[in-house]
């Protein structure tokens, strides 16, 4: 089986971005803080990569949301006031996709204070972004 390739056209990353945004509002509603914290988590990802892309970043397998910062942060050195939402973001995947030894204790408060930074980081990326909270 041989390995699928990301699309390297920021557009593309976009519009999955907003389908993780929009599935982690759904979940969110249905009070289910660890799958919106997933999403929240992969929506991320997707528009600092969609960003990436479209400065010219070649296209890597990096999951840590403070790692894909660190390389936007050389474009515009202003996205580091969103360090720590990325850090605390970034846990989010490991929390939903792996078995924990100790049940997560995320709650949905955790979450929409966490969306509220993560629509800012959003809005810097891409100041024309609609996003409905």
């Amino acid at each position: 089986m041989t390995e699928a390739k990301g699309s390297i056209y920021p557009d593309d990353w976009l519009t999955v971005a907003r389908k993780d945004w929009h599935r982690m509002t759904v979940l969110l509603e249905d009070g289910d803080p660890d799958g919106a914290a997933f999403f929240l988590q992969q929506s991320l990802e997707k528009y600092i990569k969609a960003y990436l892309l479209e400065k010219g970043w070649k296209l890597r397998k990096i999951h840590e949301l403070d790692t894909l910062l660190d390389y936007a942060v050389e474009f515009d050195s202003k996205l580091d006031e969103f360090r720590e939402i990325c850090e605390r973001v970034t846990g989010y995947y490991y929390t939903e996709r792996y078995p924990l030894i100790v049940p997560s204790e995320l709650t949905t408060e955790d979450i929409k204070r966490d969306r509220i930074d993560a629509e800012r980081l959003i809005k810097s990326l891409f100041d024309k972004e609609s996003i409905a909270l």
